[in-house]
């Protein structure tokens, strides 16, 4: 992709990431020896920045830090990687800082002190209106502001951007109203089971949307979000995708599933903000192509990416993807 205007805009957070990889989780009130410890850049906004801005999308990043030791280490971070970002600073709320543990089998418990990410502002946002009118994408999740979220989506929406939201983690103030206003939604299988009880009243259990009937999961999901696409990333399955009849983004059949690719685990940490980030920038590297090649090239990151430690940090280069699993 040439070289300009970002084609991409993500808005959200940015975390500095502590990680623990210990054998086991510890049970409560248990005290175990990790055998390694390492930190870096993180934040599922920041983390999906990166995975698009590596598979080629020029990519615009918006987020908030706080004026401390780890705002300017998201900002040479963010530097490292030649990611452009506009940051909104402040003086009273500290960076956004996590702590992760990793187990032996590349499962991840997560705990973020959200800080500055909670109050990045909708005003901040709206003052970014000049790189929304030639962007063509804005891919954003539920760990920043919900007001700032909105505003972004309403500017998508104004500049004609295809909206794309991860809804991760499910924010208790999120409104059918907001989830609805976007074209593609990413949510996890535990992530589509709380919306769906949430918003349809039914009550699913995570572990049965693998063996759900790819009739009702669609139904499901249509119910959801009538206009637009649906992909459920399922993890180690794979992934479900459900288009609105009127709008299968040139795919054949209106649902359908892909398989997981085959992977090295190391680290799961990141691996669904990378199939964010990845599926952002394929879309647009496959404009004219079939939805469905854009999925399986963001399968491939995903996989690819568990195979390192970390989060933004493990995000694949496009060519890396291509030398694993071909065009």
């Amino acid at each position: 992709m040439s070289d300009g205007a970002p084609r991409v805009i993500v808005v959200g957070s940015c975390n500095r990431d502590h990680v623990w990889r210990v054998d086991r989780f510890p049970h409560t009130g248990e005290t175990r020896l990790g055998h390694d410890f390492s930190t870096g850049p993180g934040g599922k906004g920041f983390n999906q920045a990166v995975a698009c801005h590596r598979q080629g999308a020029n990519t615009l990043f918006l987020g908030a830090i706080g004026n401390d030791a780890l705002g300017a280490g998201a900002r040479e971070d963010a530097t490292n990687e030649s990611l452009a970002c506009r940051w909104q600073e402040f003086d009273d709320q500290a960076t956004a800082s996590t702590a992760v543990w990793v187990d032996d089998k590349g499962n991840n418990c997560i705990v973020v002190n959200p800080g500055a990410n909670a109050h990045l502002d909708a005003a901040f946002v709206r003052a970014q209106r000049d790189a929304f009118a030639d962007a063509r994408l804005l891919l954003v999740q539920l760990e920043a502001n919900l007001d700032a979220v909105a505003a972004a989506m309403e500017l998508a929406h104004e500049h004609g951007l295809l909206r794309a939201l991860n809804p991760a983690p499910v924010h208790a103030e999120l409104t059918l109203g907001l989830l609805r206003a976007a074209d593609l939604v990413t949510p996890n299988e535990n992530e589509f089971a709380q919306l769906c009880g949430r918003f349809l009243d039914v009550d699913v259990d995570a572990a049965a949307l693998v063996p759900m009937s790819d009739a009702t999961l669609h139904a499901l999901a249509r119910r959801l979000l009538p206009q637009g696409t649906v992909a459920i990333t399922l993890g180690a399955q794979g992934c479900f995708v459900s288009h609105d009849e009127r709008q299968r983004r040139g795919d054949a059949a209106s649902c359908y599933r892909l398989p997981a690719e085959r992977a090295n685990v190391v680290d799961t940490t990141g691996a669904g903000d990378c199939f964010c980030g990845a599926l952002a920038a394929a879309i647009l590297r496959f404009e004219g192509r079939p939805f469905e090649d854009a999925v399986r090239h963001a399968n491939r990151a995903a996989a690819l990416s568990t195979e390192t430690p970390g989060a933004a940090s493990a995000m694949p280069r496009y060519d890396e993807v291509i030398a694993r699993f071909g065009s």
